[in-house]
């Protein structure tokens, strides 16, 4: 073995390090600093090393250490999905440091930072509609840098937090351009935490109404198919029961996501079981359900139970399907490959509608919450168009019954804190099997529950109104400016080629 090969295996050493010690950031785990170390180490890696050939297998290696342990949930939803979905992620890391650190060799301190936030950016929306889990926002959500989000949302959280770890790097003989680079980008730092601390956040209505959120408990690591779906409504109507027992009056009762599993809630026993409980309690129910379309395909749905009519008010279909979960991508194919097709039987149908749901005369006044379903609560766009379209707080009913350890409950409960602290709004997340919790504006977290337990968490929880900058202008001008760093750096290197 000659030094070379013996020097480039310790590099590549050094960069599973750096992706272990940024997966090591992300929940369950949340040793948020981390994100910083891991990211520097990269960097250095990155800026010290002269062939784009190299860059790319030192940036792909950290990429796997940071997406195998933070992807893990998916083992139990897709193990094939899991092991391509980790690998192509990484890949696109991989990417981003070659084509990023082949500009002047000056600029790649603020070069390096634009191209992977765009590649997290593009895991907003790819592959099948986006799989935007173990994102540098979920880990930094409990840090400092929290507040950028009702700036930025995860974009530029990813932007600061990795240009920050690029910053870490101390760098010796370099030119005018990078000390300009450089102060340009701790200027830019700087300039956003302090926005960030003082931009809008929204402000209460003067109104709050009694929460109760239902958790019925359970298993977890089931599947639908391999389940009554009647023990599951037993579990939340047993658990609906200890309001009544404690006396307890709230303005409104969330059930979780697809709690009822029934051909046609209209017409169902269910629909009069749980009619019967918002009579009592005198409270709207919003509940989660799944019906038939058909022999292939369902829907899944939060709809609103109203005390006085007993009846199904307002409906909201879920827009963003979990893709291997709820629907199987490229199901012809991957069929005539073999693939184990029939763990997801059916696909559910994708709403088309605004993410919102109205329920009348909740403490004296009518109630608008913004939804979104599970999933949907890892987008940042989903809460940001039910808060542009009038959401008082939101809701979040969800369902990790699916999924052994806490990895993603855990990130779930992160988004939700995400989600709160863009729009400015208190978060209600609530799960058959946990976590079920109430997330302030600030991104607090009150009364989590634990996993597997039957609970009722109740909460008085302000109404609030107005918009942050995030609600006002979502990702894409943050995308366009990491994008604008990354071509101008680009462009310097093309200027220089011309004048030799």
């Amino acid at each position: 073995m000659t030094r070379g090969d013996n020097f480039s295996r310790r590099r590549v050493g050094w960069s599973l390090v750096a992706g272990l010690l940024v997966a090591a950031s992300m929940p369950p785990w949340g040793w948020w600093p981390l994100s910083f170390v891991g990211l520097a180490m990269l960097s250095r890696l990155e800026l010290t090393t002269p062939r784009a050939r190299d860059r790319f297998v030192l940036a792909t290696v950290a990429g796997l250490g940071w997406f195998v342990p933070a992807l893990s949930w998916m083992w139990f939803l897709t193990a094939p999905g899991y092991l391509i979905a980790a690998l192509i992620f990484a890949v696109l890391h991989g990417i981003a440091s070659a084509v990023a650190g082949s500009v002047d060799r000056d600029l790649r301190v603020v070069a390096l930072p634009a191209a992977h936030t765009l590649v997290e950016a593009l895991r907003l929306s790819f592959p099948f509609g986006g799989v935007p889990l173990a994102t540098l926002g979920i880990a930094q959500v409990a840090g400092p840098f929290d507040d950028i989000a009702r700036v930025g949302g995860v974009v530029l959280i990813t932007w600061v937090t990795w240009q920050i770890g690029t910053l870490l790097v101390r760098r010796s003989g370099s030119g005018r351009a990078f000390r300009v680079a450089r102060r340009a980008a701790v200027l830019s730092v700087i300039v956003i935490v302090f926005v960030a601390f003082n931009a809008p956040r929204g402000s209460d209505l003067g109104r709050a109404i009694d929460v109760a959120a239902v958790q019925g408990g359970g298993p977890q690591g089931t599947r639908a198919i391999d389940t009554d779906p009647r023990d599951v409504v037993e579990r939340h109507l047993a658990a609906t029961q200890l309001l009544i027992d404690r006396d307890l009056s709230p303005d409104l009762v969330v059930w979780p996501e697809n709690v009822i599993d029934v051909p046609d809630f209209e017409t169902s026993t269910e629909l009069s079981e749980v009619a019967s409980f918002a009579t009592r309690l005198d409270a709207p129910f919003l509940v989660g359900i799944t019906e038939d379309v058909d022999s292939e395909s369902f829907t899944n749905a939060q709809v609103v139970v109203e005390p006085s009519s007993q009846q199904v008010v307002d409906r909201y279909d879920k827009v963003r399907r979990v893709p291997f979960g709820e629907y199987m991508p490229l199901r012809g194919l991957l069929d005539s490959v073999g693939a184990p097709v029939d763990l997801v039987p059916r696909d559910a149908v994708a709403g088309t509608g605004p993410a919102v749901l109205t329920a009348p005369n909740v403490a004296g006044d009518d109630l608008r919450a913004a939804v979104v379903i599970s999933w949907e609560v890892f987008f940042g766009g989903r809460a940001r168009e039910g808060v542009k379209n009038g959401g008082e707080l939101i809701i979040n009913p969800t369902n990790g019954s699916s999924y052994t350890w806490t990895v993603l409950q855990t990130q779930q409960i992160a988004s939700s804190r995400l989600r709160a602290i863009e729009t400015g709004r208190w978060v209600v997340q609530v799960a058959p099997t946990g976590f079920s919790a109430f997330v302030s504006p600030s991104g607090h977290v009150y009364d989590r529950t634990a996993v597997s337990e039957r609970a009722v968490i109740t909460r008085e929880i302000p109404l609030r109104t107005g918009e942050t900058l995030y609600t006002s202008i979502g990702d894409g001008p943050w995308i366009a400016a990491v994008g604008t760093v990354l071509l101008l750096a680009w462009a310097r290197r093309f200027r220089v080629r011309s004048r030799r």
